[in-house]
């Protein structure tokens, strides 16, 4: 025989304090979920910048604490994909962990040409920079008027 459990709705609801309580915690005190976990796949989502400019467009991503030899850098096609993974300190006892480690990726469609072989990446204090040149293409051009 299968055992019934009453199922009891006040017990559920959250008090308007609880709530409140819950919901700086989330914005203010945790900055650190500026990297947040994608939870189907288990990948943590990397924080970017990206701007554009007349011939280039630069991607800046924090990936602090990582080897510059263990971040993958793919373009195909239109697709750039940027995936690495941080690494906890081995035999350590944590008295507080806010970090996230594990496998990290990040995919962008490029709306726009680039030329794939003039591309370049540098790793400084944690940032990693790509810049792409963008394809002679779609930069603008300027047609000089003469005057007769």
């Amino acid at each position: 025989m299968r055992d019934l459990t009453r199922w009891q709705p006040w017990s559920e609801l959250v008090t308007l304090r609880q709530g409140m309580d819950r919901l700086f915690e989330d914005s203010f005190l945790r900055p650190s979920l500026a990297w947040r976990v994608i939870p189907r796949e288990g990948v943590i989502q990397l924080p970017v910048d990206i701007y554009s400019t007349e011939d280039k467009v630069v991607i800046r991503a924090a990936v602090p604490g990582v080897d510059p030899d263990d971040v993958e850098i793919t373009i195909e096609g239109d697709t750039l994909t940027i995936k690495g993974e941080t690494k906890a300190p081995e035999d350590v006892d944590y008295i507080c962990q806010e970090h996230c480690y594990g496998p990290f990726a990040r995919t962008f469609t490029l709306n726009v040409p680039i030329q794939i072989d003039k591309a370049t990446a540098e790793f400084e204090n944690g940032v990693l920079t790509l810049t792409l040149p963008k394809a002679e293409e779609v930069k603008p051009k300027t047609i000089k008027i003469k005057a007769k």
